[in-house]
């Protein structure tokens, strides 16, 4: 289970103040208003960085981080990733899921075989599409609805699912 979840990269830095342009990896960019630090994965360490400032420009955030107020102190984190903890990320529903926790999940069928593996997650407008690779390399598609997702467990890392008619096919 990851214990820290991506919820933007550094983009390039916006004026001479110490602001960056955020491209956001989260599903609503809207919650870096509630974000009172992120990590900042420097390729060295991870660095707690605290956001002092938060505004929204077309697709980006421009985040400002308080002890950043030139643009060379920002500038060396041109393309890095921004990061929260599990207990500062997004709460989430009854049968919702973190992509990173799905991600690697070994997936059976009903009666206990093993189907394959998780390999990734695509988001449609109506629902999630669940891509498992299969033992024989091939890859299978599984909406993740009701229906053919019959049991999640995070925790030891299974995926119980009911394949319908045709997704073999």
């Amino acid at each position: 289970m990851e214990d820290r979840f991506q919820v933007g990269v550094i983009s390039s830095t916006h004026g001479i103040a110490g602001e960056v342009k955020v491209y956001p990896t989260t599903d609503d960019p809207k919650r870096f208003k509630q974000l009172k630090s992120v990590l900042l994965d420097t390729g060295k360490e991870l660095r707690e960085l605290e956001v002092s400032g938060v505004k929204f420009f077309k697709q980006m955030v421009i985040l400002k981080f308080r002890g950043y107020d030139k643009i060379e102190d920002i500038l060396p984190y041109k393309g890095k990733s921004l990061y929260v903890t599990r207990e500062n990320a997004v709460r989430l529903e009854k049968n919702e899921y973190f992509i990173a926790d799905l991600i690697g999940m070994k997936v059976y069928e009903e009666d206990d075989s093993c189907l394959g593996e998780l390999t990734d997650v695509l988001q449609t407008g109506a629902n999630d599409v669940y891509v498992v690779k299969m033992e024989n390399g091939k890859d299978v598609l599984i909406p993740a609805i009701r229906q053919c997702i019959l049991d999640v467990d995070i925790e030891a890392g299974r995926m119980k699912v009911h394949l319908l008619e045709g997704l073999l096919e």
